[in-house]
């Protein structure tokens, strides 16, 4: 069986950080309007059409899921301006509980999700907290990359998921 790579959004695909006055290069803008967003203008979201094709790329290693607030959605907005297939997604609780021991509130949801087995782990919100926690609780191997959500998804993320996928 192949890990999981659970791949947020904002962050990950969408560098919400950026200077809004300046795309970075690469991305296309595009304007969405979520189920819950509420903003009189639609969602500005930055996505690279590279990255779906990188993404696509690892399919052979991973088994690609949405790790996203955007949770289904995902599959209507953000998977077909990057080329991606609909993709199974973590159905998060709508009422999260305390997360545990400094923990991302998704932490505890991610490892539930994977229910024992490998994965990596895409998200702008990852921190050293939350690597001992999966590595205290998850008994498989676990790559837990954090992205810089002013630059999204880079080459070098996608070679270390290319190099942890090899090693398995």
């Amino acid at each position: 069986m192949k890990p999981l790579l659970l791949i947020d959004v904002d962050g990950p695909l969408n560098p919400y950080g950026g200077k809004p006055e300046r795309r970075p290069e690469g991305y296309g803008t595009h304007r969405l309007r979520p189920e819950g967003w509420h903003g009189a203008k639609p969602l500005r979201v930055w996505l690279n059409p590279d990255h779906g094709r990188e993404l696509l790329a690892l399919a052979d290693r991973y088994e690609l899921v949405w790790a996203t607030t955007w949770k289904g959605e995902a599959n209507r907005w953000i998977s077909p301006p990057l080329g991606l297939p609909e993709l199974p997604y973590i159905d998060w609780p709508v009422i999260h509980g305390a997360a545990p021991y400094g923990t991302f509130w998704k932490t505890q949801y991610i490892l539930d999700y994977a229910a024992g087995r490998p994965f990596a782990w895409l998200d702008d919100d990852i921190s050293e907290p939350d690597r001992e926690f999966v590595a205290q609780k998850h008994l498989a191997a676990a790559l837990l990359l954090h992205v810089d959500h002013r630059i999204g998804l880079t080459r070098p993320d996608f070679e270390a998921l290319e190099e942890w996928a090899a090693a398995r």
